[in-house]
């Protein structure tokens, strides 16, 4: 089966062919992240519209690297959610469209799940069962995998996921959108242990994230330094660092607990902050004491991308999933209520 997959959730429009005998055939991004830099994040107005002028011509550029004809496609996966309302029109009513032309099904994925399966498009994907963090800017959970529509919410945040904190740090240091990244290279020349943070809520039972406290912290840090008269690049990037470290850290305590309570030694990791270099090296610290491994996306795969919806498509439509001519648009879908496959 060939399918075309459409990503459409924020602010980047993603496309990809797989093939269910093949594998990725074909992929390619337009990122929009220039254009909402100057507004500090993203318009979801100017989001939708860029993805009405980008997503067709993606198509037929992604089908031509493939070398396929359009009538050659088998099916057609979108994200359908969770994603701004506008954003995930144009492609639901694109991927509707083209299936009633083309005669083919036409299917929406969860933007979650499609980032759940992305390490699966690697070339050693991990065998289920896993536990999957899933932190975003918009997302930061702990799902135990049983199969493909079989999860168990461990936990979550409570208010800002990862990504969301990753940018609001940003913006207090003076740093432009999408801030993760520029966090991230500004903390490389931080010293450690300036600034010790708060691991929040990691004194507490359970899996459940809170990073809104920690971004407080952050704010009260640099007004205290600034209020000194320290307001110097070193002193932003030693917050920068103590910052990025708790966030990780933080992480890494509640894998750990999340694979105690399972007894399950597969981590997967995906979603935008899956990429930070600091995350990646406490997790690889802790399973290699837990003597498990952990699995991640290429980097490309790491934030939102058409591969990803195009694979997770796939696995459901060969299960004979389909919209039917139901065109499905989800800003709040959680990921509990998707049906497992057989």
């Amino acid at each position: 089966m060939r399918v075309l997959g459409i990503e459409t959730s924020c602010d980047e429009t993603g496309v990809a062919v797989y093939c269910s005998e093949v594998g990725l055939l074909a992929h390619d991004l337009y990122s929009q992240v220039a254009q909402h830099a100057d507004y500090g994040g993203v318009v979801p107005e100017l989001a939708s519209r860029d993805h009405v002028r980008k997503l067709l011509p993606l198509c037929e550029k992604v089908l031509a690297e493939a070398g396929l004809a359009k009538s050659d496609l088998d099916a057609i996966a979108y994200t359908a959610g969770p994603g701004l309302i506008g954003a995930l029109m144009v492609g639901s009513t694109t991927a509707h469209g083209l299936g009633l032309a083309l005669g083919i099904p036409v299917l929406g994925v969860h933007h979650m799940e499609g980032h759940l399966l992305a390490p699966m498009l690697e070339p050693d994907p991990p065998a289920f069962p896993f536990i999957a963090l899933l932190v975003s800017g918009g997302h930061t959970q702990l799902v135990q995998v049983q199969g493909i529509g079989e999860y168990v919410l461990l936990g979550e945040s409570v208010d800002d996921a990862a990504g969301e904190a990753f940018d609001k740090t940003a913006k207090m240091l003076g740093l432009d959108y999408p801030g993760g990244p520029r966090v991230a290279a500004l903390a490389r020349s931080g010293q450690p242990g300036r600034f010790v943070f708060p691991r929040p809520m990691t004194h507490k039972p359970g899996l459940d994230f809170s990073f809104s406290g920690l971004k407080t912290y952050t704010a009260n840090t640099l007004r205290d330094a600034r209020a000194a008269g320290d307001d110097s690049q070193q002193t932003r990037a030693d917050v920068a660092l103590a910052f990025e470290t708790a966030v990780a850290e933080t992480l890494a305590i509640k894998c750990r607990r999340a694979m105690a309570a399972t007894g399950i030694r597969r981590l997967i990791v995906a979603g935008g902050v899956s990429a930070n270099v600091a995350l990646r090296e406490h997790l690889e610290s802790l399973m290699e004491k837990e003597q498990g491994r952990v699995y991640y996306a290429r980097h490309e795969f790491c934030t939102d991308n058409g591969a990803m919806i195009a694979y997770a498509g796939c696995q459901r439509l060969l299960a004979g999933q389909q919209d039917g001519d139901a065109m499905l648009a989800v800003p709040r879908w959680p990921m509990a209520e998707l049906p497992p496959i057989a």
